[in-house]
């Protein structure tokens, strides 16, 4: 028959707890363990799919500089025939207006120096003397005196500037006469001028 007799404390004593007891900490489940564990693999899945990218991103950028690389190859050498003509085409022309040049300034006249310090003074004003003519690379300077009071000296320059580049015979050899340092000496109180006559197809150094 069935007992009627309620149970005794001991017993229900030793049935589980609907609820963890809080107040027995080593009773209760261990979650920062689980927690840690999975921020550890979180951190570990992370940084190995970062690498994985990195690597792969850098595969594709030298993929892609070696495409390029070979398509600027590619059209070196698609229009290496027709640089290499063009070179020689370019040293041909070289050589041809080289010896056009030669010929070209043996048919010129050549400046004789005597004849042509007898012109100068055959033309120079009376008025004006020249003790100085060096002949440059780039021309011939003439270093002269213009006589009579500074006023009328000076005026004297101008106009002979403008008769050697009217000269015909110079002409032939000289681009036209420019004029440079005009100034008095103190010494014998002259005026001192100074001209350059430049070569044809020359420039003063």
């Amino acid at each position: 028959m069935l007992s009627l007799t309620p149970r005794s404390d001991q017993g229900a004593a030793l049935l589980p707890a609907w609820h963890p007891d809080f107040r027995r900490a080593d009773k209760l489940p261990d979650t920062k363990v689980v927690r840690t564990r999975f921020f550890i693999n979180f951190a570990s899945l992370a940084v190995a799919a970062s690498l994985l990218l990195y690597f792969a991103y850098r595969e594709y950028t030298m993929s892609k500089y070696d495409e390029q690389i070979a398509d600027w190859q590619a059209k070196i050498d698609a229009n290496r025939k027709a640089s290499d003509q063009a070179l020689a085409l370019s040293r041909k022309f070289g050589d041809e207006e080289r010896k056009l040049a030669e010929f070209e300034s043996f048919l010129k006249p050549q400046l004789v120096l005597s004849r042509f310090l007898v012109h100068l003074g055959e033309t120079l004003p009376p008025e004006l003397t020249i003790d100085r003519v060096t002949v440059e690379e780039g021309g011939v300077s003439l270093r002269g005196i213009a006589l009579g009071k500074v006023e009328e000296a000076s005026g004297r320059i101008s106009p002979y500037v403008e008769q050697l580049r009217a000269d015909r015979a110079l002409a032939e050899f000289f681009g036209p006469a420019t004029q440079g340092r005009v100034e008095r000496d103190q010494a014998s109180g002259q005026l001192i001028f100074d001209l350059f006559l430049p070569f044809k197809g020359a420039a003063r150094k």
